[in-house]
Protein backbone atom coordinates (compact mmCIF):
# COMPACT_ATOMS: atom_id res chain seq x y z
CA UNK A 1 0.00 0.00 0.00
CA UNK A 2 1.31 3.43 -0.98
CA UNK A 3 0.19 7.07 -0.97
CA UNK A 4 -0.63 8.91 -4.23
CA UNK A 5 -0.88 12.72 -4.45
CA UNK A 6 -3.13 14.16 -7.24
CA UNK A 7 -3.76 17.87 -7.74
CA UNK A 8 -7.21 18.99 -8.92
CA UNK A 9 -6.64 21.57 -11.66
CA UNK A 10 -10.00 23.26 -11.12
CA UNK A 11 -9.71 24.11 -7.41
CA UNK A 12 -5.95 23.66 -6.95
CA UNK A 13 -6.40 21.19 -4.04
CA UNK A 14 -4.03 18.24 -3.80
CA UNK A 15 -5.86 15.08 -2.71
CA UNK A 16 -4.11 12.13 -1.09
CA UNK A 17 -5.09 8.57 -1.95
CA UNK A 18 -4.20 5.17 -0.53
CA UNK A 19 -3.24 3.01 -3.48
CA UNK A 20 -3.16 -0.78 -3.26
CA UNK A 21 -2.38 -3.17 -6.08
CA UNK A 22 -4.42 -6.22 -7.05
CA UNK A 23 -4.63 -8.74 -9.95
CA UNK A 24 -7.55 -8.33 -12.34
CA UNK A 25 -8.50 -11.88 -13.39
CA UNK A 26 -10.69 -10.75 -16.29
CA UNK A 27 -8.14 -8.46 -17.92
CA UNK A 28 -5.24 -10.60 -16.77
CA UNK A 29 -3.21 -7.62 -15.57
CA UNK A 30 -2.15 -5.76 -12.42
CA UNK A 31 -4.30 -2.81 -11.49
CA UNK A 32 -4.52 -0.28 -8.62
CA UNK A 33 -7.38 0.48 -6.25
CA UNK A 34 -7.37 4.02 -4.78
CA UNK A 35 -9.16 5.38 -1.72
CA UNK A 36 -9.16 9.10 -0.89
CA UNK A 37 -8.00 9.62 2.69
CA UNK A 38 -7.76 13.44 2.70
CA UNK A 39 -6.05 16.45 1.24
CA UNK A 40 -2.63 18.03 1.53
CA UNK A 41 -2.21 21.18 3.63
CA UNK A 42 -0.32 23.62 1.29
CA UNK A 43 1.36 25.39 4.25
CA UNK A 44 2.47 22.55 6.55
CA UNK A 45 2.53 19.74 4.02
CA UNK A 46 0.55 17.55 6.43
CA UNK A 47 -2.41 15.39 5.41
CA UNK A 48 -5.81 16.67 6.51
CA UNK A 49 -7.87 13.47 6.83
CA UNK A 50 -11.35 13.38 5.37
CA UNK A 51 -12.25 10.07 6.96
CA UNK A 52 -10.38 7.14 8.51
CA UNK A 53 -8.97 4.61 6.11
CA UNK A 54 -9.97 0.98 6.42
CA UNK A 55 -6.57 0.23 7.90
CA UNK A 56 -6.93 2.98 10.50
CA UNK A 57 -10.45 1.87 11.31
CA UNK A 58 -9.15 -1.61 12.03
CA UNK A 59 -6.55 -0.26 14.47
CA UNK A 60 -9.00 1.82 16.51
CA UNK A 61 -10.75 -0.30 19.15
CA UNK A 62 -14.49 -0.04 19.16
CA UNK A 63 -16.17 1.23 22.33
CA UNK A 64 -17.75 -1.25 24.70
CA UNK A 65 -16.82 -4.84 25.60
CA UNK A 66 -14.36 -6.59 23.32
CA UNK A 67 -15.97 -9.57 21.54
CA UNK A 68 -14.64 -12.90 22.70
CA UNK A 69 -12.54 -15.12 20.47
CA UNK A 70 -13.51 -18.35 22.25
CA UNK A 71 -16.51 -19.92 23.93
CA UNK A 72 -16.14 -19.51 27.69
CA UNK A 73 -18.32 -19.76 30.77
CA UNK A 74 -16.89 -18.43 34.05
CA UNK A 75 -17.77 -17.14 37.50
CA UNK A 76 -18.06 -13.38 37.42
CA UNK A 77 -19.98 -11.83 40.34
CA UNK A 78 -17.27 -11.45 43.00
CA UNK A 79 -14.56 -10.31 40.60
CA UNK A 80 -17.01 -7.79 39.11
CA UNK A 81 -17.41 -6.44 42.65
CA UNK A 82 -13.63 -6.04 42.98
CA UNK A 83 -13.47 -4.30 39.57
CA UNK A 84 -16.14 -1.83 40.69
CA UNK A 85 -14.37 -1.17 44.01
CA UNK A 86 -11.08 -0.64 42.16
CA UNK A 87 -12.72 1.98 39.94
CA UNK A 88 -14.46 3.67 42.88
CA UNK A 89 -11.35 3.97 45.08
CA UNK A 90 -9.01 4.74 42.19
CA UNK A 91 -6.99 1.56 42.82
CA UNK A 92 -7.11 0.50 39.17
CA UNK A 93 -6.11 3.93 37.83
CA UNK A 94 -3.29 4.32 40.34
CA UNK A 95 -1.94 0.83 39.72
CA UNK A 96 -2.08 1.44 35.96
CA UNK A 97 -0.05 4.66 36.36
CA UNK A 98 2.56 3.02 38.58
CA UNK A 99 2.69 -0.46 37.00
CA UNK A 100 1.56 0.01 33.36
CA UNK A 101 2.84 -3.40 32.26
CA UNK A 102 1.76 -5.54 35.20
CA UNK A 103 -1.20 -3.88 36.95
CA UNK A 104 -3.66 -6.49 35.68
CA UNK A 105 -1.54 -9.34 37.04
CA UNK A 106 -1.28 -7.57 40.41
CA UNK A 107 -5.06 -7.17 40.57
CA UNK A 108 -5.73 -10.77 39.54
CA UNK A 109 -3.42 -12.11 42.26
CA UNK A 110 -5.05 -9.79 44.82
CA UNK A 111 -8.50 -11.06 43.78
CA UNK A 112 -7.32 -14.65 44.20
CA UNK A 113 -5.90 -13.97 47.69
CA UNK A 114 -9.26 -12.55 48.77
CA UNK A 115 -11.40 -15.32 47.28
CA UNK A 116 -9.26 -18.37 48.04
CA UNK A 117 -9.00 -18.04 51.79
CA UNK A 118 -5.54 -19.20 52.98
CA UNK A 119 -4.78 -21.15 49.78
CA UNK A 120 -1.21 -20.87 48.39
CA UNK A 121 -0.53 -19.04 45.14
CA UNK A 122 0.38 -22.34 43.50
CA UNK A 123 -3.37 -22.96 43.16
CA UNK A 124 -3.97 -19.76 41.18
CA UNK A 125 -4.05 -21.57 37.77
CA UNK A 126 -6.99 -23.70 38.88
CA UNK A 127 -8.92 -20.64 40.11
CA UNK A 128 -8.10 -18.64 36.97
CA UNK A 129 -9.64 -21.33 34.73
CA UNK A 130 -13.08 -20.82 36.27
CA UNK A 131 -13.13 -17.08 37.00
CA UNK A 132 -13.19 -13.83 35.08
CA UNK A 133 -10.35 -11.59 36.29
CA UNK A 134 -8.39 -8.58 34.96
CA UNK A 135 -5.44 -10.50 33.48
CA UNK A 136 -7.74 -13.28 32.19
CA UNK A 137 -4.76 -15.64 31.76
CA UNK A 138 -2.89 -18.11 33.90
CA UNK A 139 -0.05 -16.86 36.12
CA UNK A 140 2.21 -19.85 36.93
CA UNK A 141 4.25 -19.89 40.14
CA UNK A 142 7.42 -18.92 38.27
CA UNK A 143 5.65 -15.97 36.67
CA UNK A 144 4.23 -14.77 39.99
CA UNK A 145 7.75 -14.87 41.50
CA UNK A 146 9.04 -12.80 38.57
CA UNK A 147 6.15 -10.38 39.06
CA UNK A 148 6.93 -9.94 42.77
CA UNK A 149 10.56 -9.29 41.94
CA UNK A 150 9.63 -6.64 39.35
CA UNK A 151 7.63 -4.49 41.81
CA UNK A 152 10.03 -1.63 42.47
CA UNK A 153 10.19 0.53 45.59
CA UNK A 154 9.79 3.69 43.51
CA UNK A 155 6.55 2.45 41.92
CA UNK A 156 5.19 1.36 45.31
CA UNK A 157 5.86 4.75 46.87
CA UNK A 158 4.16 6.49 43.94
CA UNK A 159 1.12 4.29 44.47
CA UNK A 160 0.99 5.18 48.18
CA UNK A 161 1.30 8.85 47.24
CA UNK A 162 -1.56 8.68 44.71
CA UNK A 163 -3.82 6.76 47.08
CA UNK A 164 -2.96 9.04 50.00
CA UNK A 165 -4.06 12.09 48.02
CA UNK A 166 -7.49 10.49 47.53
CA UNK A 167 -8.10 10.07 51.27
CA UNK A 168 -9.72 12.45 53.73
CA UNK A 169 -7.31 14.95 55.23
CA UNK A 170 -8.98 15.39 58.61
CA UNK A 171 -9.47 11.79 59.71
CA UNK A 172 -7.36 10.14 62.39
CA UNK A 173 -4.71 7.76 61.13
CA UNK A 174 -4.22 4.72 63.33
CA UNK A 175 -0.64 3.45 63.46
CA UNK A 176 0.46 0.05 64.71
CA UNK A 177 2.86 -2.79 64.01
CA UNK A 178 2.60 -6.55 63.87
CA UNK A 179 5.05 -9.44 63.56
CA UNK A 180 5.14 -11.92 60.67
CA UNK A 181 7.01 -15.13 61.37
CA UNK A 182 9.34 -16.47 58.70
CA UNK A 183 10.89 -19.84 57.92
CA UNK A 184 13.52 -18.22 55.71
CA UNK A 185 17.07 -17.80 57.00
CA UNK A 186 18.29 -15.78 54.03
CA UNK A 187 16.24 -12.60 54.53
CA UNK A 188 18.26 -9.79 56.10
CA UNK A 189 15.47 -8.27 58.18
CA UNK A 190 14.28 -11.57 59.67
CA UNK A 191 15.29 -11.38 63.33
CA UNK A 192 14.18 -12.79 66.67
CA UNK A 193 12.10 -10.26 68.58
CA UNK A 194 8.90 -9.76 70.58
CA UNK A 195 6.63 -12.02 68.50
CA UNK A 196 3.03 -10.86 68.89
CA UNK A 197 1.70 -14.27 67.79
CA UNK A 198 3.94 -16.09 70.31
CA UNK A 199 5.61 -18.11 67.55
CA UNK A 200 9.10 -19.37 68.39
CA UNK A 201 10.37 -18.25 65.00
CA UNK A 202 12.36 -15.29 63.72
CA UNK A 203 10.21 -12.57 62.22
CA UNK A 204 9.88 -9.35 60.30
CA UNK A 205 7.69 -6.52 61.57
CA UNK A 206 5.10 -4.71 59.50
CA UNK A 207 3.96 -1.14 60.27
CA UNK A 208 0.57 -0.08 58.94
CA UNK A 209 -1.13 3.32 58.71
CA UNK A 210 -4.91 3.05 58.63
CA UNK A 211 -7.63 5.69 58.13
CA UNK A 212 -10.18 5.45 60.93
CA UNK A 213 -13.03 7.23 59.14
CA UNK A 214 -12.49 5.74 55.69
CA UNK A 215 -11.39 2.48 57.41
CA UNK A 216 -8.95 1.90 54.59
CA UNK A 217 -5.20 1.19 54.79
CA UNK A 218 -3.08 4.10 53.62
CA UNK A 219 0.50 2.90 53.85
CA UNK A 220 2.72 0.10 55.14
CA UNK A 221 6.40 -0.38 55.75
CA UNK A 222 8.50 -3.49 56.41
CA UNK A 223 10.78 -3.39 59.48
CA UNK A 224 13.47 -5.63 60.98
CA UNK A 225 12.01 -8.15 63.41
CA UNK A 226 13.98 -6.90 66.44
CA UNK A 227 12.90 -3.21 66.27
CA UNK A 228 10.79 -1.95 69.18
CA UNK A 229 7.54 -0.11 68.36
CA UNK A 230 8.65 3.13 69.99
CA UNK A 231 11.65 3.41 67.63
CA UNK A 232 9.52 3.28 64.46
CA UNK A 233 7.66 6.55 64.97
CA UNK A 234 10.32 8.97 63.70
CA UNK A 235 10.58 7.23 60.30
CA UNK A 236 6.82 6.97 60.11
CA UNK A 237 6.58 10.76 60.46
CA UNK A 238 9.03 11.18 57.58
CA UNK A 239 6.90 8.82 55.50
CA UNK A 240 3.81 10.93 56.20
CA UNK A 241 5.65 14.02 54.93
CA UNK A 242 6.48 12.16 51.71
CA UNK A 243 2.82 11.16 51.28
CA UNK A 244 1.86 14.85 51.53
CA UNK A 245 -0.93 14.18 54.03
CA UNK A 246 -1.98 17.54 55.44
CA UNK A 247 -3.66 18.09 58.82
CA UNK A 248 -2.45 14.75 60.14
CA UNK A 249 -4.18 13.27 63.21
CA UNK A 250 -2.51 10.21 64.72
CA UNK A 251 -3.85 7.64 67.19
CA UNK A 252 -1.54 5.05 68.75
CA UNK A 253 -1.31 2.67 71.68
CA UNK A 254 1.07 3.12 74.59
CA UNK A 255 3.86 1.06 73.00
CA UNK A 256 4.68 4.13 70.89
CA UNK A 257 4.79 6.61 73.78
CA UNK A 258 8.05 8.39 74.55
CA UNK A 259 8.94 11.99 75.34
CA UNK A 260 10.95 12.21 72.11
CA UNK A 261 7.99 11.04 70.04
CA UNK A 262 5.59 13.51 71.69
CA UNK A 263 8.07 16.32 71.04
CA UNK A 264 8.32 15.21 67.41
CA UNK A 265 4.53 15.44 67.03
CA UNK A 266 4.58 18.99 68.35
CA UNK A 267 7.54 19.92 66.16
CA UNK A 268 5.71 18.78 63.00
CA UNK A 269 2.41 20.32 64.18
CA UNK A 270 0.61 16.96 64.08
CA UNK A 271 -2.43 16.27 66.24
CA UNK A 272 -2.15 13.08 68.25
CA UNK A 273 -4.08 10.82 70.62
CA UNK A 274 -1.96 8.23 72.38
CA UNK A 275 -2.33 5.89 75.32
CA UNK A 276 0.17 6.19 78.16
CA UNK A 277 1.10 4.15 81.23
CA UNK A 278 -0.45 5.12 84.56
CA UNK A 279 3.02 4.70 86.11
CA UNK A 280 4.33 7.86 84.35
CA UNK A 281 5.20 10.52 86.90
CA UNK A 282 2.83 13.24 85.64
CA UNK A 283 -0.03 10.73 85.14
CA UNK A 284 0.45 9.22 88.59
CA UNK A 285 0.45 12.68 90.20
CA UNK A 286 -2.88 13.69 88.62
CA UNK A 287 -4.45 10.29 89.26
CA UNK A 288 -3.61 10.49 92.97
CA UNK A 289 -5.32 13.91 93.07
CA UNK A 290 -8.67 12.57 91.84
CA UNK A 291 -8.61 8.89 92.85
CA UNK A 292 -11.02 9.35 95.75
CA UNK A 293 -13.51 11.56 93.87
CA UNK A 294 -13.30 10.23 90.33
CA UNK A 295 -15.40 7.09 90.87
CA UNK A 296 -18.66 8.95 91.39
CA UNK A 297 -21.93 9.60 89.58
CA UNK A 298 -20.71 13.01 88.40
CA UNK A 299 -17.93 11.40 86.38
CA UNK A 300 -19.84 8.36 85.07
CA UNK A 301 -20.79 7.70 81.44
CA UNK A 302 -23.67 5.25 80.97
CA UNK A 303 -22.90 5.00 77.25
CA UNK A 304 -19.40 3.64 77.86
CA UNK A 305 -19.97 2.25 81.39
CA UNK A 306 -16.88 4.11 82.54
CA UNK A 307 -15.74 6.82 84.97
CA UNK A 308 -13.63 9.65 83.57
CA UNK A 309 -11.78 12.83 84.50
CA UNK A 310 -9.69 15.29 82.44
CA UNK A 311 -6.95 17.87 82.94
CA UNK A 312 -5.47 20.52 80.70
CA UNK A 313 -1.73 20.63 81.43
CA UNK A 314 1.55 22.04 80.17
CA UNK A 315 3.91 19.71 78.31
CA UNK A 316 7.60 20.50 78.73
CA UNK A 317 8.53 20.77 75.08
CA UNK A 318 12.14 20.37 73.93
CA UNK A 319 13.48 20.78 70.41
CA UNK A 320 17.08 20.60 69.21
CA UNK A 321 17.83 22.54 66.03
CA UNK A 322 19.58 20.28 63.52
CA UNK A 323 21.92 22.87 62.01
CA UNK A 324 22.96 24.88 65.06
CA UNK A 325 22.49 22.22 67.74
CA UNK A 326 20.63 24.84 69.81
CA UNK A 327 18.13 23.40 72.32
CA UNK A 328 14.80 25.19 72.62
CA UNK A 329 12.65 24.65 75.71
CA UNK A 330 9.05 25.76 75.93
CA UNK A 331 5.62 24.56 77.05
CA UNK A 332 2.78 23.19 74.93
CA UNK A 333 -0.84 22.53 75.85
CA UNK A 334 -1.80 18.90 76.40
CA UNK A 335 -4.97 17.14 77.57
CA UNK A 336 -4.74 14.26 80.04
CA UNK A 337 -7.80 11.97 80.11
CA UNK A 338 -8.15 9.47 82.97
CA UNK A 339 -10.60 6.54 82.95
CA UNK A 340 -11.73 3.82 85.35
CA UNK A 341 -13.76 0.72 84.51
CA UNK A 342 -14.95 -1.85 87.08
CA UNK A 343 -14.87 -4.75 84.63
CA UNK A 344 -11.34 -3.86 83.55
CA UNK A 345 -10.30 -3.76 87.21
CA UNK A 346 -11.71 -7.25 87.74
CA UNK A 347 -10.09 -8.60 84.58
CA UNK A 348 -6.74 -7.04 85.50
CA UNK A 349 -6.88 -8.56 88.99
CA UNK A 350 -7.76 -12.02 87.67
CA UNK A 351 -4.93 -11.88 85.15
CA UNK A 352 -2.49 -10.68 87.83
CA UNK A 353 -3.42 -13.52 90.21
CA UNK A 354 -3.04 -16.08 87.41
CA UNK A 355 0.44 -14.71 86.86
CA UNK A 356 1.21 -15.06 90.57
CA UNK A 357 -0.11 -18.64 90.50
CA UNK A 358 2.32 -19.40 87.69
CA UNK A 359 5.24 -17.86 89.60
CA UNK A 360 4.43 -19.89 92.73
CA UNK A 361 4.21 -23.12 90.73
CA UNK A 362 7.61 -22.48 89.16
CA UNK A 363 9.22 -21.70 92.54
CA UNK A 364 7.70 -24.64 94.43
CA UNK A 365 8.54 -27.14 91.66
CA UNK A 366 12.09 -25.87 91.36
CA UNK A 367 11.58 -25.12 87.65
CA UNK A 368 12.49 -21.45 87.75
CA UNK A 369 12.23 -19.43 84.55
CA UNK A 370 15.28 -17.14 84.11
CA UNK A 371 13.03 -14.50 82.52
CA UNK A 372 10.93 -14.34 85.72
CA UNK A 373 13.74 -13.83 88.26
CA UNK A 374 12.88 -10.14 88.77
CA UNK A 375 9.22 -11.02 89.38
CA UNK A 376 10.17 -13.70 91.95
CA UNK A 377 12.13 -11.13 93.95
CA UNK A 378 9.50 -8.42 93.53
CA UNK A 379 6.50 -10.37 94.86
CA UNK A 380 7.94 -13.12 97.11
CA UNK A 381 10.38 -13.85 99.89
CA UNK A 382 11.71 -17.28 99.01
CA UNK A 383 13.10 -19.51 101.79
CA UNK A 384 14.47 -23.00 101.28
CA UNK A 385 15.56 -25.55 103.90
CA UNK A 386 16.59 -29.21 103.53
CA UNK A 387 13.70 -30.36 105.75
CA UNK A 388 10.76 -28.12 104.78
CA UNK A 389 11.84 -27.43 101.21
CA UNK A 390 10.76 -24.20 99.51
CA UNK A 391 8.46 -21.79 101.37
CA UNK A 392 7.02 -18.57 99.96
CA UNK A 393 5.96 -15.40 101.73
CA UNK A 394 4.06 -12.96 99.44
CA UNK A 395 5.19 -9.34 99.60
CA UNK A 396 1.76 -7.86 100.19
CA UNK A 397 2.89 -4.25 99.94
CA UNK A 398 4.24 -4.85 96.41
CA UNK A 399 1.07 -6.75 95.46
CA UNK A 400 -1.16 -3.94 96.79
CA UNK A 401 0.89 -1.38 94.88
CA UNK A 402 0.44 -3.35 91.65
CA UNK A 403 -3.31 -3.73 92.20
CA UNK A 404 -3.75 -0.06 93.08
CA UNK A 405 -4.12 1.08 89.47
CA UNK A 406 -6.13 -1.86 88.14
CA UNK A 407 -9.08 -0.65 86.10
CA UNK A 408 -7.44 2.73 85.34
CA UNK A 409 -6.05 3.78 81.98
CA UNK A 410 -5.13 7.08 80.37
CA UNK A 411 -5.03 8.88 77.03
CA UNK A 412 -3.14 12.07 76.19
CA UNK A 413 -3.81 14.40 73.27
CA UNK A 414 -2.95 17.86 71.98
CA UNK A 415 -6.16 18.14 69.97
CA UNK A 416 -9.04 16.22 71.57
CA UNK A 417 -10.12 17.93 74.79
CA UNK A 418 -13.37 16.01 75.38
CA UNK A 419 -12.59 12.74 77.24
CA UNK A 420 -15.51 10.76 75.78
CA UNK A 421 -14.72 11.87 72.23
CA UNK A 422 -11.11 10.83 72.83
CA UNK A 423 -12.27 7.44 74.11
CA UNK A 424 -14.53 6.96 71.08
CA UNK A 425 -11.66 7.73 68.68
CA UNK A 426 -9.24 5.48 70.52
CA UNK A 427 -11.65 2.55 70.66
CA UNK A 428 -12.07 2.70 66.90
CA UNK A 429 -8.35 1.92 66.72
CA UNK A 430 -9.27 -1.75 67.00
CA UNK A 431 -9.97 -1.49 63.25
CA UNK A 432 -6.25 -1.68 62.64
CA UNK A 433 -6.01 -4.79 64.82
CA UNK A 434 -8.75 -6.39 62.73
CA UNK A 435 -6.93 -5.29 59.58
CA UNK A 436 -3.85 -7.16 60.78
CA UNK A 437 -6.08 -10.15 61.44
CA UNK A 438 -7.36 -10.00 57.86
CA UNK A 439 -3.83 -9.60 56.57
CA UNK A 440 -2.50 -12.61 58.44
CA UNK A 441 -5.40 -15.04 58.37
CA UNK A 442 -7.38 -14.40 55.23
CA UNK A 443 -4.45 -13.30 53.07
CA UNK A 444 -2.22 -16.21 54.19
CA UNK A 445 0.37 -14.03 55.95
CA UNK A 446 0.67 -15.73 59.33
CA UNK A 447 4.04 -17.05 58.20
CA UNK A 448 6.05 -16.30 55.11
CA UNK A 449 8.37 -18.70 53.30
CA UNK A 450 9.70 -16.62 50.39
CA UNK A 451 13.46 -16.82 49.99
CA UNK A 452 14.43 -13.43 48.52
CA UNK A 453 14.03 -9.83 49.63
CA UNK A 454 12.55 -8.79 46.26
CA UNK A 455 9.90 -11.52 46.28
CA UNK A 456 8.94 -10.74 49.88
CA UNK A 457 8.58 -7.03 49.14
CA UNK A 458 6.50 -7.71 46.04
CA UNK A 459 4.25 -10.24 47.75
CA UNK A 460 3.64 -7.88 50.67
CA UNK A 461 2.57 -5.19 48.23
CA UNK A 462 0.07 -7.48 46.45
CA UNK A 463 -1.32 -8.51 49.85
CA UNK A 464 -1.62 -4.84 50.80
CA UNK A 465 -3.65 -4.22 47.61
CA UNK A 466 -5.92 -7.12 48.58
CA UNK A 467 -6.29 -5.61 52.06
CA UNK A 468 -7.69 -2.38 50.58
CA UNK A 469 -10.47 -4.33 48.84
CA UNK A 470 -11.16 -6.39 51.98
CA UNK A 471 -11.28 -3.30 54.18
CA UNK A 472 -13.77 -1.55 51.89
CA UNK A 473 -16.07 -4.60 51.83
CA UNK A 474 -15.88 -4.92 55.62
CA UNK A 475 -16.71 -1.23 56.09
CA UNK A 476 -19.74 -1.42 53.81
CA UNK A 477 -20.95 -4.63 55.45
CA UNK A 478 -20.70 -2.97 58.87
CA UNK A 479 -22.42 0.22 57.70
CA UNK A 480 -25.29 -1.72 56.11
CA UNK A 481 -25.54 -4.21 59.01
CA UNK A 482 -24.89 -7.18 56.70
CA UNK A 483 -22.90 -9.12 59.28
CA UNK A 484 -26.21 -10.12 60.89
CA UNK A 485 -26.90 -12.44 57.97
CA UNK A 486 -23.49 -13.04 56.35
CA UNK A 487 -19.87 -13.62 57.06
CA UNK A 488 -17.62 -11.95 54.52
CA UNK A 489 -16.88 -15.33 52.91
CA UNK A 490 -20.59 -16.15 52.65
CA UNK A 491 -21.30 -12.82 50.96
CA UNK A 492 -18.47 -13.27 48.45
CA UNK A 493 -19.55 -16.86 47.74
CA UNK A 494 -23.12 -15.71 47.15
CA UNK A 495 -21.95 -13.20 44.53
CA UNK A 496 -19.28 -15.46 43.07
CA UNK A 497 -21.82 -17.91 41.61
CA UNK A 498 -23.06 -15.27 39.12
CA UNK A 499 -21.75 -16.39 35.73
CA UNK A 500 -20.89 -14.71 32.45
CA UNK A 501 -20.91 -16.23 28.98
CA UNK A 502 -18.55 -15.45 26.13
CA UNK A 503 -18.97 -16.55 22.49
CA UNK A 504 -16.88 -15.68 19.39
CA UNK A 505 -17.96 -12.44 17.78
CA UNK A 506 -20.49 -11.62 20.49
CA UNK A 507 -20.42 -9.43 23.56
CA UNK A 508 -20.22 -10.94 27.00
CA UNK A 509 -23.55 -11.86 28.60
CA UNK A 510 -24.24 -11.88 32.34
CA UNK A 511 -26.09 -14.82 33.88
CA UNK A 512 -29.26 -14.62 35.92
CA UNK A 513 -29.19 -12.75 39.24
CA UNK A 514 -31.52 -12.98 42.22
CA UNK A 515 -33.03 -9.95 43.94
CA UNK A 516 -30.89 -10.76 46.97
CA UNK A 517 -27.70 -10.58 44.88
CA UNK A 518 -28.80 -7.27 43.33
CA UNK A 519 -29.50 -5.93 46.83
CA UNK A 520 -25.99 -6.93 47.96
CA UNK A 521 -24.38 -4.98 45.11
CA UNK A 522 -26.43 -1.92 46.08
CA UNK A 523 -25.50 -2.27 49.77
CA UNK A 524 -21.82 -2.48 48.82
CA UNK A 525 -22.08 0.79 46.90
CA UNK A 526 -21.55 -0.54 43.37
CA UNK A 527 -23.80 -0.73 40.34
CA UNK A 528 -25.61 -3.92 39.37
CA UNK A 529 -23.74 -5.64 36.51
CA UNK A 530 -25.47 -5.50 33.14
Amino acid sequence: MSLVYLKNKKNGVTYVYESSGYWDKEKQQARNRRTCIGKLDPVTGEIIPSKKSAYEEALVPKPGPVPSLVCKRSFFGATYLFDAIGDKLGITDDLKRCFPESYKQIQSLAYYLIMEDRNPLSRFPKWALTHTHPFNKDIPSQRSSELFGSISEDAKQNFFLLQGQRRLEKEFLAYDTTSISSYSKSLKQVKYGMNKDHDHLPQINLALLFGEESRLPVYYRKLPGNIADVKTVQNMLSDIEFLKLDKVNLVMDRGFYSEDNINAFYEKHYKFLISAKTSLKFVKQKLDEVRSSMVSRTHFSSKYNIYYHSFMMDWNYTETKKRSGETIKDTRRIYLHLYYNDQKATDDKIAFNKMLDGLEEELLSGKRNPEHEKLYGKYYEVNETPVRGVSLIPKQEAIDSAEKNYGYFTLISNGVKDPLEALDIYRSKDLIEKAFGNLKERLNMRRTSVSSEENLDGKLFVQFIALIYLSYIKKMMSDKDLFKNYTMQELLDDLDIIECYEQPGRRRRIGEMTKKQMHLFECLGVGIPS
